[in-house]
């Protein structure tokens, strides 16, 4: 079965895993990409919205994350946060200039203008600020639905081309209608209708890692984080004993750290399961080494090895 999917398009925030997470909270699956994704792959993966994350950067400066303008005419639903907020202004002939002062914590705003963005929030809310450049300027065919006392443009929209834009931060638990914004973009701007579940995914990618691989064997370097853990659980449940993880402790992680990572795997799933203690060889490495980037790439040059 194909769900419903909305993109969370990443231009450098720390909250990008936290808005796709919000966005799944809904029952609407979300998938994380960069900013440098081609124009054509967004429009040929049927999207329902697409959200721009925040980020650290300002849209002037011509260093910063940016993206083709094109991607406001597809016709799918817009919504900007923060950076993203300033970047649908800039890329659509607005203006966006340095705060005087700038904003960070919790701050009231005052829904100025109706917007299904705003159904079911008070007029005056609290939300979660965290900028030192604003929209000085809303662009040609947006109204400015939200104000703050030192934020002119909190939010504004495009309704007739459903594009959306927020200074604030909904994603986080500060904000306290954040969650009915999010919900409100998904429901009664791009339509969705809450199709997916965790389960669901879960059964599916097991499904499609079955088909997949068939009878084949397969070989998974597991370091114990979460990107690895979670791919050899999900492997380990569509092809059992096919799955070799090879963890290799290179002595580098928390007192006990390395047993717990065996003990984990050896015992609740159904895999082979390899341990490499080469613990005196990457200690050996890194004598002498002090500067952390130094380290970084003589970890991973000895991984390669």
């Amino acid at each position: 079965m194909s769900h419903e999917k909305i993109l969370v398009l990443d231009f450098g925030g720390q909250y990008n895993q936290l808005i796709a997470r919000r966005v799944r909270d809904h029952h609407v699956y979300a998938e994380i990409k960069s900013f440098e994704t081609p124009l054509e792959e967004i429009k040929a993966a049927g999207y329902k919205g697409i959200i721009f994350t925040g980020g650290p950067n300002s849209v002037y400066d011509m260093t910063s994350p940016h993206y083709d303008k094109a991607i406001l005419d597809l016709g799918i639903p817009v919504l900007g946060i923060c950076y993203g907020c300033q970047l649908i202004s800039w890329m659509s002939g607005g203006k966006v200039e340095s705060c005087k002062k700038s904003e960070y914590g919790k701050i009231e705003i005052t829904a100025s203008a109706e917007s299904k963005l705003f159904k079911d929030v008070p007029e005056k809310n609290i939300v979660w600020m965290s900028h030192t450049d604003y929209v000085s300027e809303a662009p040609e065919g947006f109204v400015i639905t939200s104000h703050s006392d030192d934020c002119p443009c909190a939010s504004m929209e495009n309704a007739e081309k459903k594009i959306y834009a927020v200074q604030f931060h909904p994603e986080v638990t500060h904000s306290e209608y954040g969650n009915v914004i999010l919900k409100n973009f998904l429901y009664e701007v791009c339509g969705c209708k809450g199709d997916w579940v965790m389960d669901n995914f879960i059964e599916n990618t097991v499904a499609k890692l079955k088909e997949q691989i068939g009878d084949k064997k397969v070989v998974l370097g597991l370091s114990g984080g979460v990107d690895s853990s979670v791919a050899a659980g999900l492997i380990s449940r569509a092809v059992g004993k096919q799955l070799t993880c090879v963890f290799v402790d290179q002595g580098l992680m928390r007192k006990d750290e390395g047993d717990f990572v065996e003990e984990t795997f050896t015992r609740l799933f159904d895999m082979r399961f390899v341990r490499v203690n080469c613990q005196k060889q990457f200690l050996e490495k890194l004598k002498g080494i002090t500067d952390p980037e130094e380290k970084r790439k003589t970890i991973g040059t000895e991984f390669y090895k």
